[in-house]
């Protein structure tokens, strides 16, 4: 079993992942006061998101749907697992549409914990939450960062996309070799990839999908370029690179920081398979600076490295 390695021999954090706090002449303390007074989830608070001052200070955050506890247990992920004690709250979807009116948000991104307990794994619930957002901010577009939908994939899928998000998106997480290791015995690599490209071909109306990685698990640089020649072999027009970070000393360890110049060489190896975007550097994350994402991927802007 590995053990995380003591706090004096693990590698200590360099300069380029230095993040800043909250500013006060921003608007994070604003999005803080709207978000917890509406009683919703952010998976910028929940899985400890380094970027969470920058985001919140301009005015975005990424919404987590369907509770608190997720019901799978990544070995790099910080969201609380267990068993949900409660139902997904059928208010919740009203309530996130309207504070994302009022932060005036022009693109919206959701995302949410896995919910294995649920017959429908949440897919419902996903589907109102983009009916209430198109009710309440009709222009913003909007992006949805779901979880697999373990045996239900293809109902999931169609009642989702019958609402017309304009950003689907699943994260692969990591490479085939480190799959299932980091991701547990129900999460399939290649079954990550079907939900991708199914997702385009079931969709009746143009969607953008989108997949993100996470290195310094223990890959090599090769398995992630074999990762994202994977994703677009599956039709995937955006992808996000960035660096792990172990969330508590009972997580995966850190195996390596990697330099910015690596980042900036995997967003080359992106360009050159044809990605409409590419989001490469050590403190991107999947929803981090999502508008840019799409607004890059659908004017041909392409590769971008932070």
């Amino acid at each position: 079993m590995e053990t995380s390695l003591p706090v004096a021999e693990r590698p200590r954090r360099p300069e380029w992942m230095k993040v800043r706090a909250p500013s006060a002449d921003g608007r994070y303390f604003d999005v803080k006061k709207l978000i917890h007074g509406a009683s919703l989830n952010t998976i910028c608070e929940e899985a400890r998101c380094p970027n969470i001052a920058e985001c919140w200070g301009r005015g975005t955050a990424t919404f987590q749907i369907l509770g608190e506890t997720c019901t799978r247990a990544c070995r790099y992920c910080y969201v609380h697992s267990g068993k949900p004690e409660t139902p997904p709250d059928a208010l919740e979807p009203l309530r996130l549409a309207q504070t994302a009116k009022k932060m005036g948000l022009k693109h919206v991104v959701v995302t949410s914990v896995d919910r294995d307990d649920v017959p429908d794994r949440g897919a419902g619930h996903y589907a109102a939450t983009v009916r209430a957002l198109r009710r309440a901010v009709p222009d913003a577009s909007i992006e949805i960062l779901t979880p697999d939908f373990l045996g239900v994939e293809e109902e999931a899928l169609a009642t989702i996309l019958a609402e017309r998000p304009d950003v689907f998106n699943h994260n692969i997480e990591t490479v085939r070799r480190l799959h299932r290791r980091m991701r547990g015995a129900k999460a399939s690599y290649d079954k990550a990839l079907w939900l991708l490209r199914r997702a385009k071909e079931l969709a009746d109306y143009r969607v953008l999908t989108k997949s993100g990685i996470i290195v310094g698990l223990g890959e090599t640089n090769d398995e992630v370029v074999g990762t994202l020649r994977d994703l677009r072999e599956h039709g995937v027009d955006v992808v996000t690179i960035g660096q792990y970070l172990q969330p508590s000393p009972k997580h995966a360890t850190i195996d390596r920081w990697v330099h910015p110049d690596e980042f900036r060489w995997f967003r080359e190896q992106g360009e050159a398979l044809g990605f409409g975007s590419v989001f490469s550097g050590p403190l991107v994350r999947s929803s981090y600076r999502a508008d840019e994402q799409r607004h890059a991927a659908e004017t041909g802007r392409g590769a971008v490295a932070y």
